[in-house]
């Protein structure tokens, strides 16, 4: 073909790889040679740069004869590059914009905030990405995770605190808290399943309902005597170490606990939809639910088996959410679910059902992450931050359907 160029594997992997050492050369160098305090951790950055690139290029040295010994480029494959990151290419020029604005950004702490502030919201996303790989949504999300906030809090006051919800409730442990928090959510899991499932209610109207049913049994839970609808406080060290524990606090700041349990949770999501028959099923209902139907998949137990899954997610979301910020009110979770929906769409996984990776939503996670983290950094007014993300929901939806129509 006209304009196209053919590269062998290695070759390609080659330029990664040299670009990954001249990164992790120049960090080292201004680390320990020539820097400065302006500079921040910018020579760490660097190194990290670096050493993804070089090991980018070693994979697909090692990976050349399963996705295939040369690399096509040409005109379609760089329109078809940039369509597919483009979200994440404008991104990485927002962050440089920001760090020109405000060297500061270049912190090892900021990068370790924006990933604490990432964890619940991708164990969320995670949940709600079940529900779109069927073409379906599920509007109860951000609800189900201020019940499961309220719920965990109310039984998780220290004896001593003035206004405990359950004033004669001894100290149980915390693990029950959590386990009544996650079944409460799982009951409204298995309503939204039902609906869908038993009804062929469209999932949009069947969460919504399941929504507003949520918050107004949180509500009545908030409003109960003696509480009387004030902020649950008081909480425990124990529960609320789930959420603030740091390792390593001699190292920027400290390692939040919430990182390596989301980064569990993401494995763990990862394995059921790759590697069970239930998430090939989940995909296989997406991509064509009447061939799913032929081919045997019982849609029925899978769609009940996705919102109840899914509402386990809000769970312990709601649990860490609550735990991090030490209280909950049954406002707790407003908005979620449409922060979770972008974030995925975002990341690639399709409004129409049947296409989304985990790598995908973890970048669409963070990436509305350091919008708002970094906008919030050089204060932007949070105006001008709804609309830039309003901006970016509305080009990664027509970037989706237009992949979608070329299909």
């Amino acid at each position: 073909m006209q304009g196209e160029k053919i590269i062998p594997r290695q070759k390609f992997a080659l330029v990664y790889i040299i670009s990954g050492s001249i990164f992790l050369l120049l960090g080292l160098i201004l680390e320990f040679f020539l820097y400065s305090k302006k500079m921040y951790d910018m020579p760490w950055f660097l190194v990290g740069i670096g050493a993804c690139l070089g090991i980018y290029g070693l994979l697909q040295i090692l990976n050349a004869e399963r996705i295939g010994t040369h690399v096509v480029i040409s005109q379609k494959t760089i329109k078809t590059f940039l369509t597919n990151y483009a979200i994440i290419l404008a991104l990485l020029v927002l962050v440089i914009v920001i760090i020109f604005i405000e060297p500061r950004f270049m912190q090892i702490r900021v990068l370790l905030d924006i990933m604490t502030q990432s964890s619940t919201r991708l164990i969320i996303a995670l949940g709600i990405c079940f529900t779109l790989l069927i073409a379906g949504t599920d509007l109860s999300a951000g609800r189900m995770v201020g019940l499961a906030a309220v719920v965990s809090t109310s039984l998780m006051q220290t004896a001593d605190y003035a206004n405990r919800f359950f004033p004669g409730l001894p100290q149980i442990p915390v693990v029950y808290a959590i386990l009544a928090a996650v079944v409460v959510c799982l009951l409204f899991g298995v309503l939204n399943g039902f609906l869908v499932a038993q009804f062929d209610m469209h999932p949009f109207i069947a969460t919504l309902a399941v929504q507003v049913i949520v918050f107004g049994a949180c509500s009545l839970y908030f409003d109960m005597p003696p509480n009387h609808s004030q902020p649950i406080g008081g909480i425990r060290s124990d529960f609320t170490s789930l959420g603030q524990f740091k390792f390593f606090k001699g190292f920027f700041g400290g390692f939040s606990i919430l990182i390596p349990i989301a980064l569990v949770i993401t494995l763990i999501i990862w394995f059921v939809l790759n590697k069970t028959v239930f998430g090939k099923n989940v995909y296989a209902i997406g991509g064509n639910r009447e061939a799913a139907i032929v081919s045997g998949v019982n849609v029925y137990a899978t769609i009940m088996g996705i919102f109840i899954l899914a509402s386990a997610l809000y769970g312990i979301g709601g649990v860490l959410e609550a735990a991090r910020t030490a209280g909950a009110t049954n406002n707790y979770g407003n908005g979620y679910e449409l922060d979770a929906i972008a974030a995925c769409v975002v990341g690639g996984v399709s409004l129409n059902g049947g296409v989304g990776k985990i790598g995908g939503i973890i970048s669409g996670v963070l990436i509305f992450t350091v919008i708002q983290y970094g906008l919030q950094f050089i204060n932007v007014s949070p105006m001008w931050q709804q609309i830039i993300k309003g901006i970016i929901i509305a080009i990664a939806v027509a970037i989706d359907l237009s992949k979608y129509r070329k299909k």
